[in-house]
């Protein structure tokens, strides 16, 4: 596995994580601790933004999880990856993305700059 998958992996396990404290656990593990987020509905920075931006979307689409679509792609700190959103009941995906997320020295995120390419009603 490389380092690129290894931080998509983990970033999909923040993501996926459910309750507040694995959400935190995942965070931590995931991204630095001045980690930016930034996608056409949300800026956050840091753990706390990002475990609530987290929950909020855990909330709004409850029984799915993120998915990856396809291998991630990467070069120097760089990687670029796209996602669904799936529902766990019937596999329908009402959401899509791709994102680019910046690494640091340790491998963990240190800027996410996510793309929806896919939305409900859009």
């Amino acid at each position: 596995m490389t380092a690129y998958d290894d931080a998509v992996q983990r970033y999909f396990a923040a993501w996926n994580a459910s309750g507040e404290e694995r959400t935190a656990k995942a965070v931590a593990a995931a991204f630095t601790e001045d980690a930016t987020y930034t996608d056409p509905l949300a800026e956050v920075s840091g753990h706390d933004g990002l475990v609530t931006l987290i929950g909020g979307a855990r909330q709004q689409f409850p029984g799915f999880e993120f998915r990856p679509t396809g291998a991630p792609d990467g070069h120097h700190a760089l990687v670029r990856f796209s996602w669904e959103l799936v529902s766990v009941a019937d596999g329908s995906a009402p959401v899509a993305g791709s994102d680019v997320i910046a690494l640091a020295d340790d491998g963990r995120i240190t800027s996410v700059s996510g793309f929806l390419d896919r939305v409900p009603g859009a």
